[in-house]
């Protein structure tokens, strides 16, 4: 365990203020973190690329804004925890910050590819080996809490797809990186949880394994639900796979849970929120609410937006009807992206709380 000399910087904003707009403003994107924040340098920073490569680079930042075609995508990044209170306190107590379910941002983001990185840098791997393989990141200059540096790794085949889009993000909604959002450089990753997408970027490493990072083997994991404890949570950590790609989601923004919302002349309350499809399934195609528990549901309009895409979430409203008499219900919503992947009810328990994706929900909601 490092000594931290600052307690870690987790805030959310609430969901309502995160759904004003498409893009999320810098000051309104959640910050997650498991140490201190680093104040790099940008003139002095580099990158450097080794492991199973043909050369090792070392890459400034004026080399990767330069010396590489640069890119923009629009996606999304959420914590694997994202409605972490929502397993809490409607199935089970779980380990974690207590996360709502605005842990999560949709923004622009510019950088050069790191499929590009990597073929500037040539892989040293046979096929088999790299079908296999891991591409690692790493910071070195923000201790944590667990362990005196943050680690992770997504699949080698991810990194090298033409359409997997992952970056390593220099600007994000059209400004350089803040300090709090990984500046002068992070990984962005389309479709992973955002554990993976490394901020204040100093390393990437090829290599046969997975990161060996405590965040990688022993957090961020979907631990089985018989697994109530740290202690019974050690004789799994080895054998259970490390939480990758995120499933499909929405949330209700609009009422918020507990609220008073007027039912209109045409017999319906207004409802919004936001939706995110699993992995790399994406576009969102269908948003349904419902306010009988289930038994019957509305399609909710999505919003359109010139920037919207594969990786982007999609705003949705609706109105609902609410039978005359009825004076207090709880709203569900569920998604479907365009693999055709759906919300379940209540997703899988887990003793970390991640990848939470049962229904949106907003309980108590009293009509008016």
């Amino acid at each position: 365990m490092s000594d931290l000399p600052e307690k870690p910087l987790n805030r959310e904003p609430s969901v309502q203020e995160l759904t004003s707009t498409f893009l999320t403003p810098v000051d309104s994107a959640y910050d997650r973190n498991h140490g201190v924040l680093a104040h790099l340098d940008a003139e002095t920073h580099h990158v450097r690329v080794d492991g199973a490569v043909s050369q090792i680079l070392e890459l400034s930042i004026a080399d990767l804004q330069t010396d590489f075609p640069q890119h923009d995508v629009v996606c999304t990044l959420q914590c694997a925890g994202n409605r972490r209170h929502t397993m809490r306190t409607k199935i089970q107590e779980v380990q974690g910050v207590d996360w709502q379910d605005a842990a999560i941002m949709n923004c622009q983001w510019r950088g050069p590819r790191l499929k590009d990185v990597l073929a500037r840098a040539g892989i040293a791997l046979s096929a088999p080996e790299q079908a296999t393989a891991h591409v690692a990141f790493a910071c070195y200059t923000a201790p944590c809490e667990d362990e005196a540096w943050y680690g992770a790794s997504i699949p080698l085949a991810r990194a090298l797809r033409d359409d997997a889009d992952v970056l390593l993000a220099t600007a994000m909604n059209g400004s350089p990186l803040t300090p709090n959002h990984g500046f002068p450089v992070r990984v962005v990753t389309p479709g992973i949880a955002g554990a993976r997408a490394v901020k204040w970027l100093d390393r990437i490493t090829v290599q046969k394994r997975e990161s060996e990072n405590f965040y990688m083997q022993h957090d961020y994991k979907v631990l089985p639900p018989e697994v109530r404890d740290s202690q019974q949570a050690e004789g799994y950590w080895g054998i259970t796979p490390a939480v990758q790609e995120m499933p499909v989601n929405s949330s209700i923004a609009v009422p918020v849970e507990g609220g008073t919302v007027e039912r209109g002349r045409d017999g319906c309350i207004a409802v919004a929120g936001y939706a995110v499809p699993s992995a790399d399934d994406g576009p969102i195609t269908r948003v349904e609410v419902s306010a009988d528990g289930g038994q019957s549901w509305t399609a909710a309009e999505l919003i359109q937006h010139p920037e919207a895409g594969k990786w982007s979430w999609q705003l949705w409203q609706a109105r609902l009807r609410v039978p005359e008499g009825v004076e207090k219900t709880t709203l569900y919503s569920r998604a479907t992206d365009q693999a055709g992947n759906t919300q379940p009810k209540v997703s899988q328990w887990n003793l970390r709380g991640v990848c939470y994706n049962g229904y949106g929900e907003a309980a108590d909601v009293r009509i008016k």
